[in-house]
């Protein structure tokens, strides 16, 4: 594997190391060799990346967003799948239905990097493309339902930001349901204090109190459902109980709009 530290972007660390140290625990609740292997690849300690309620939240997220992709492919098994802004994610073989098309998108760089760990598979190809315009859609095939998933994506973006994603995806296919990260404005406002985010230069954007604020950006958008990472959890942990209590109003969400 031909990668190296300076490839990988320093927000993409987080959520690999701590899909490789769960992995590497022997009651994993998920389950990323490939996270596990890219770690071990780069050589270089990132145990600040992986701080107790990062390390949790991330888990939370990831089953959470398995889950209700599972749910959608259930009723749409034909659906067509964007991983927009994927990073290093591999999101494929946790719902491949053996149906699926499934696209991993990112910017030109990060598709670059991502090709030195993952190859193109049946059913599931890399794109270069942003969320900020849509010229890249036209390269997709035709579906009946996309399903758009946007993890750890949008909270790095301005409300101007999100408005032209929004409508750049309306825009762009015909119908869909989009399954996205939100996070609140107490975290825009205090993110240099993330407990691993602060070790990064990244800065979030803007903040949501509810997923129903993005209506107001995108008419053709219907709110569906949202639920906060701490209802996965407090499943697990005293500590994660804990904070769903302190941390009730301030952890992020996975929300589910269609149009």
């Amino acid at each position: 594997m031909d990668l190296k530290f300076g490839d990988v972007q320093e927000t993409a660390l987080i959520p690999l190391a701590i899909k490789a140290s769960e992995t590497a625990r022997p009651n994993a609740r998920i389950k990323d060799q490939k996270a596990k292997e890219i770690i071990e690849t780069l050589g270089v300690d990132v145990s600040k990346y992986d701080p107790f309620l990062s390390h949790e939240g991330v888990i939370a997220r990831t089953i959470m967003f398995r889950d209700q992709i599972k749910m959608l492919l259930m009723k749409y098994p034909n659906a067509l799948c964007v991983n927009l802004g994927c990073g290093f994610d591999d999101k494929f073989p946790q719902v491949d239905n053996g149906m699926v098309q499934w696209y991993d998108v990112d910017l030109p760089d990060q598709i670059a990097v991502r090709r030195k760990v993952y190859s193109d598979r049946p059913r599931c190809k890399m794109l270069p493309g942003s969320a900020l315009e849509g010229e890249w859609t036209k390269q997709l095939p035709k579906a009946d339902m996309n399903i758009i998933i946007m993890e750890g994506v949008v909270e790095y973006f301005s409300k101007e930001q999100v408005k032209t994603c929004l409508n750049m995806l309306c825009d762009c296919f015909p119908r869909g349901y989009l399954v996205v990260e939100l996070h609140s404005p107490f975290l825009e406002k205090h993110g240099k204090h993330h407990d691993a985010v602060r070790h990064t230069n990244a800065t979030f954007g803007w903040g949501t109190k509810s997923g129903r604020e993005y209506l107001a950006l995108e008419p053709r958008l219907k709110y569906l459902s949202e639920h906060s990472f701490n209802e996965e959890m407090k499943k697990y942990t005293l500590g994660g109980k804990i904070f769903s209590v302190i941390g009730r109003n301030i952890n992020n969400r996975i929300a589910v709009f269609k149009w």
